[in-house]
């Protein structure tokens, strides 16, 4: 079992940041409907403000790449791929970061590192090419992918992908409590 000290997550920034803005953008659209029209009103109109920040989070912060010990974990907006180290033959970083499987099937992440546009300064103050962030996160995912061992890597199989249940069943929910409300106010 991976150590929680050698799991790394790689999501954009702006993807923290957005989802923090949304969020206070939607607590301060709940209090104002609470301090003008009250807990009932507040609540029939709480769905139609969840909705929008729920899909806020799938589309910016619910993307990423999670790296431990065993493999790396891709979440691609609802959809969960596992890929241990043994089944991977390389990982490149294109527009964005893609793991290239044995079998040829390449699995890219819509979260995480991504090529950044190049700069007006394309050399570090020494002369050497400047390193990107994204670049430095690769390597990073390189070296966990390294340190399981070369002779794991020449395994093939147990990929496994799922959905991420806990994010449905929230949509699920503010779904059905939209019809509620819905329902409830009459309209």
């Amino acid at each position: 079992m991976p150590k929680a000290r050698d799991t790394q997550v790689f999501r954009p920034p702006i993807a923290t940041v957005t989802l923090f803005a949304a969020a206070v953008l939607a607590g301060f659209l709940l209090v104002d409907a609470l301090v003008r029209a009250g807990v009932v009103e507040m609540l029939l109109l709480a769905p139609w403000v969840l909705i929008p920040l729920w899909v806020v989070y799938l589309l910016s912060y619910t993307s990423h790449i999670r790296v431990d010990a065993a493999g790396a974990t891709v979440q691609n907006l609802l959809r969960i791929v596992r890929i241990p180290w043994a089944a991977v033959a390389e990982i490149d970083l294109g527009w964005q970061i893609g793991f290239t499987l044995h079998d040829g099937t390449v699995i890219r992440s819509f979260g995480g590192p991504s090529r950044s546009r190049p700069g007006r300064t394309r050399r570090a103050d020494n002369g050497e090419p400047r390193v990107t962030a994204g670049e430095r996160q690769l390597e990073r995912m390189r070296e966990q992918w390294r340190a399981a061992g070369a002779e794991q890597r020449t395994e093939a199989g147990g990929v496994r992908r799922s959905w991420d249940v806990p994010a449905l069943l929230v949509g699920l929910a503010l779904a059905v409590w939209a019809v509620a409300a819905v329902l409830i106010a009459g309209v």
